[in-house]
């Protein structure tokens, strides 16, 4: 007997297949094994957790909507590195910049999609109770989570040496550590400001 999957689970089924598909792809003939698997670890981590608590713990269809879309953005960068993705190589020699800004693309994620997950964890585990410090303590928990992963690329340096050369991206920018958390700082302001109704209305029609 075929077991029916509820309606409401068919956009999570949806967005599962669509990040498999990509993580495949991005795993076959990558630029090399080694910055593959450091970019995309943290999407297979995301993975794992995400799988473990579905049944203590389901986010809104907007969060993992936002949990996949950055996943797909990691992958895309483990498989061309982040200092190489050919569409962001056109944008730089069109408009005659200075380096390839994917990596850009993958720090605003890392502010934005982070951004609304905390948000959705304070409510409704109900760390926060009031929406006055709400922004603040989203905004400083998503600046802590860029910090961490910063600290996390300088030791995979440290350790590996010149092989995680492609894993960093800095491109020869002296401030590129700076430039990142800024742009994960403006990706989780701008992720609470354009979402947050959105977001709230999901919420209420969990409880």
């Amino acid at each position: 007997m075929m077991i029916a999957m509820p309606r409401s689970s068919r956009p999570i089924l949806f967005l599962f297949a669509a990040t498999f598909f990509v993580l495949v792809w991005s795993a076959i003939r990558p630029h090399d094994y080694f910055t593959w698997f450091l970019e995309v670890v943290p999407a297979l981590a995301g993975a794992i957790i995400l799988t473990l608590t579905w049944q203590r713990f389901r986010f809104t269809t907007l969060a993992y909507s936002l949990i996949a879309i950055h996943m797909m953005i990691l992958m895309v960068g483990g498989h061309y590195t982040y200092a190489a993705v050919p569409l962001f190589n056109t944008i730089r020699d069109a408009m005659h910049l200075a380096r390839n800004d994917y990596d850009r693309v993958g720090h605003f994620a890392q502010g934005f999609v982070p951004a609304i997950l905390a948000r959705e964890i304070l409510i409704r585990q109900r760390v926060v109770t009031g929406r006055k410090w709400l922004f603040f303590i989203v905004v400083s928990i998503c600046l802590a989570i860029s910090a961490a992963y910063e600290l996390f690329e300088c030791i995979t340096s440290v350790v590996t040496g010149t092989g995680a050369d492609a894993f960093l991206g800095t491109q020869g920018d002296p401030w590129d550590t700076q430039e990142d958390m800024a742009t994960a700082l403006v990706g989780a302001v701008v992720g609470l400001l354009t979402l947050s109704k959105v977001h709230d209305r999901q919420i209420e029609k969990l409880n």
